[in-house]
């Protein structure tokens, strides 16, 4: 069985590896798309080394909501017209506000 920071690091694989099918997903969450992607950005870089400067526990939950983005089995089918992403946008809308001082240095490092 896989110790849980075993498990964080396949779920920042997957999303690492799964990073375009999830930039397909975002733009149907149009008000979130923009956050969606600097999300996923600091995924990739955290899981490329280029950015290491974030707590662990940040990428771990940016990873899942990216995951549960990606799940065409989440609480409300994507399917469902108007309303199948709105359980993605809250998910996103959620680890945004968890993780929003550190998303603001991200954008820092960045820019830099």
């Amino acid at each position: 069985m896989p110790t849980p920071d075993h498990q964080h690091d396949i779920d920042i694989a997957k999303v690492a590896q799964r990073a375009k099918d999830i930039e397909d997903k975002l733009p149907k969450l149009k008000s979130w798309m923009e956050q969606g992607k600097l999300i996923l950005s600091l995924v990739k870089d955290y899981w490329s080394g280029q950015y290491r400067e974030v707590p662990y526990w940040v990428i771990s939950a940016a990873a899942l909501a990216l995951l549960y983005v990606l799940n065409p089995a989440d609480v409300i089918p994507d399917i469902i017209i108007g309303v199948g992403y709105l359980d993605d946008a809250t998910v996103v809308a959620f680890c945004l506000k968890l993780i929003e001082r550190e998303l603001e240095r991200y954008k820092e490092w960045q820019a830099a």
